[in-house]
């Protein structure tokens, strides 16, 4: 099975955004430190804001924040709920297939696309962001404004996140 690239953002920036769950963050700066379309993530962002997951606060002092639900996230649910009720292949469309009535195929892959969801439900965004990922994540995202430059690994690469959080 293959995520859209609307949902690996999604994933990313949730991820980005519970490694360091006292910070708000713009979508400019998410963009910018992972590398992500800005346009891209500010969709991802609403639609995130939309399932609960995500804080967003415009104005001056705004910026996006985890919410409580965030972490504890189920990856299948997340995944679900970015990818939307789209099948594995779409029998009816503009010219219908002409097996559809008969046909085998969509049941299994309904089966197996079902069956991706349900591996991915195991997992929570806390289990994605767990050391050495969150460690990494940290190093990509702006500190407070008179922190250190987080661009140099240095000694905070071995601190695991919930001491860098505490260092700064």
């Amino acid at each position: 099975m293959q995520l859209t690239r609307f949902t690996d953002i999604g994933l990313r920036v949730v991820m980005a955004l519970a490694a360091d769950p006292d910070a708000t963050h713009t979508s400019r700066e998410l963009a910018d430190d992972l590398h992500l379309s800005y346009t891209h993530v500010a969709k991802v962002v609403s639609r995130l804001s939309e399932i609960g997951v995500v804080n967003s606060r415009r104005g001056r002092s705004g910026g996006l924040a985890i919410t409580e639900l965030g972490p504890q996230a189920g990856v299948g649910w997340l995944a679900r709920h970015l990818e939307g009720d789209d099948e594995v292949v779409n029998c009816e469309g503009e010219r219908p297939c002409p097996l559809r009535s008969a046909c085998r195929l969509r049941g299994a892959l309904a089966a197996a696309q079902d069956a991706f969801y349900t591996s991915l439900d195991r997992l929570t965004i806390q289990d994605l962001i767990a050391d050495p990922t969150g460690a990494q994540l940290l190093t990509l995202l702006p500190g407070p404004p008179n922190s250190a430059d987080h661009t140099d690994a240095g000694p905070a690469a071995a601190m695991n996140c919930s001491e860098m959080r505490r260092s700064r």
